[in-house]
């Protein structure tokens, strides 16, 4: 008989069987807040359901699974023909499968499709991040290819399908379809006007050849993608499938898969393109106005897909403390590690207040709106991209040495959170986007002035930072020095506005005395100690067990 050494205690359950959406006040308020009441029912319904099974065991199982069995690729089948197919754990299908039949890919046509969509985003992918990337690419092609209304018609009811159409096909045989989208290439990064790739055309309208490689091409075992290529007339953007009409494989030869610091469960490849056939959308020349809308969508998704991975890692570090007895007490109780938590909540709700709002946006679809989401996207995915990583390192240590260890799930988190940063343009390219849009549309910082306005008088602080931010953009001295200063103000400004107009006080006071009024240190824990930091923590909690 084994001796028993000793009985474990204090140890935290962990946090499953609960409502991911429910739980979230600043999510399920902001969902009442921008949908209609006749739509709200539907979306409340749709949502709740995504909500519990998001939170349930067995998608954290299929998360942790499609991580820990990572895409292999095959190039090649048993007797050495050339397939180019990348090979997932079946926890990933089932997590893309699940995600689909929600409408995370539909947004573009329903009621409300945005927010209904970026509020089942941010619930599902706190579940497991790396499979946001197709669903992103999908949802984000359709305004690309709107610029063709033929190719429209032909691929729009697919990439908007609830049916998972897993493995390649022909695509009008197929019950949905995925997208993928190749820009990147090694000698240019960034800057696509450099690309290399070229496009000869073909007799038939708008069918071209392609040669040359894509250094990133995210999602690679999709069935069509969006890149960019040189045509006689410039650069052009192109749809590629990766199976032709006639049922044959279109040359996609994968070089490699990218092994990254985090994404795992996702693949990202060097593809080669060698007389591959592709249809041109939208005119020659003008690839990067036509992918624009696309590369647009996708800067949102990375707002909303950090703004859930802050979620989550707030929620876990709520949990724990909620759980975890330490020096006579829990450690949500103490004073040090409540203001830790009222913090992390802060970022965590101004992230998911701004991302709804984006959302809304796009739902309205008005020239006021469009002109504010010219200047408010790029600003927000420079911010809230940029403080994801800062949030879940804090939230990890919540955990103390529990969070570093690999079945917290906390060290995935924290892989993955650099990344919106640097997907779809990394930090300096966002803050260099807005100045553009400050120095070539007016319109944009006037849109910009007219929602922040909504709250002027509200909050004396809030109304400095307004001020403050106006005298900052009359000086153009070295403004592109000043760049990333100018959009992190625009930012916080942003988020302040909202939380003054619709989160409760205590969120809104402590965000406007610490982000705006300057009362907070260098890192998180350092609010006043004066404000009502239990109720922040309250409000912010995944549950009341």
């Amino acid at each position: 008989m084994a001796a028993t050494t000793h009985t474990v205690t204090n140890q935290v359950p962990p946090l499953v069987g609960y409502d991911v959406f429910a739980a979230d006040r600043a999510l399920s308020e902001a969902v009442e807040r921008h949908i209609a009441p006749g739509v709200l029912p539907v979306a409340l319904e749709e949502l709740g359901e995504l909500g519990r099974a998001a939170g349930s065991a067995q998608a954290q199982e299929w998360g942790a699974r499609a991580n820990a069995y990572p895409p292999v690729l095959r190039t090649h089948d048993r007797y050495g023909h050339r397939i180019d197919e990348v090979e997932f754990h079946p926890s990933w299908h089932r997590l893309l499968s699940h995600a689909v039949s929600a409408g995370l890919t539909d947004a573009w046509g329903r009621p409300a499709g945005h927010v209904r969509r970026a509020a089942g985003f941010l619930v599902w992918t706190q579940a497991e991040a790396g499979h946001g990337c197709p669903l992103s690419m999908t949802h984000a092609a359709v305004p690309a290819l709107r610029t063709d209304p033929a190719l429209a018609a032909e691929w729009e009811p697919l990439l908007t399908s609830h049916t998972y159409g897993e493995g390649l096909g022909v695509p009008r045989r197929k019950a949905g379809v995925l997208f993928g989208m190749g820009m990147t290439e090694k000698q240019g990064g960034t800057d696509v006007r450099s690309n290399t790739t070229r496009a000869e055309p073909l007799s038939g309208e708008g069918e071209y050849l392609l040669t040359g490689h894509k250094w990133f091409c995210s999602a690679p075992m999709s069935d069509g993608f969006l890149v960019l290529a040189q045509a006689p007339g410039g650069l052009t953007c192109f749809l590629l499938p990766r199976v032709l009409p006639d049922g044959t494989r279109n040359v996609f030869a994968i070089q490699r898969l990218k092994d990254k610091l985090g994404n795992r469960s996702n693949a990202s490849a060097e593809v080669e393109f060698d007389g591959t056939w592709a249809r041109r959308v939208g005119e020659e020349g003008r690839g990067v106005r036509t992918i624009i809308e696309m590369v647009a969508a996708t800067r949102l998704d990375c707002v909303v897909g950090s703004a859930a991975l802050m979620r989550q890692a707030v929620a876990q570090a709520l949990h724990h403390s909620a759980y975890r007895g330490a020096f006579g007490g829990l450690l949500i109780d103490k004073p040090l590690m409540r203001n830790v938590l009222a913090d992390l909540a802060l970022e965590s709700e101004a992230a998911t207040v701004l991302a709804m709002r984006l959302a809304s946006a796009y739902d309205t679809d008005t020239a006021q709106e469009r002109a504010f989401l010219r200047l408010a996207v790029p600003a927000a995915k420079y911010w809230v991209t940029k403080r994801c990583s800062a949030v879940v390192g804090e939230a990890l240590e919540c955990l103390g040495g529990n969070g570093y260890v690999e079945e917290s799930g906390m060290p995935r988190l924290l892989r993955e959170a650099p990344l919106n940063s640097i997907w779809e343009g990394s930090g300096n390219v966002q803050a260099l986007d807005v100045l553009r849009a400050l120095q070539r549309e007016p319109q944009a910082l006037d849109a910009f002035l007219r929602e922040v306005g909504h709250a002027r008088g509200a909050d004396h602080r809030l109304d400095a930072a307004i001020r403050g931010l106006l005298t900052e953009l009359a000086d153009l001295e070295g403004i592109e020095a000043r760049a990333r200063r100018v959009v992190e103000r625009i930012a916080l400004v942003l988020q302040g506005s909202l939380l003054v107009r619709w989160a409760p006080p205590e969120v809104s006071d402590a965000f406007c005395a610490s982000r705006l009024g300057g009362d907070w240190g260098s890192a998180f824990g350092t609010l006043p100690h004066s404000l009502d930091l239990a109720s922040v923590v309250a409000r912010a909690r995944p549950a009341d067990a």
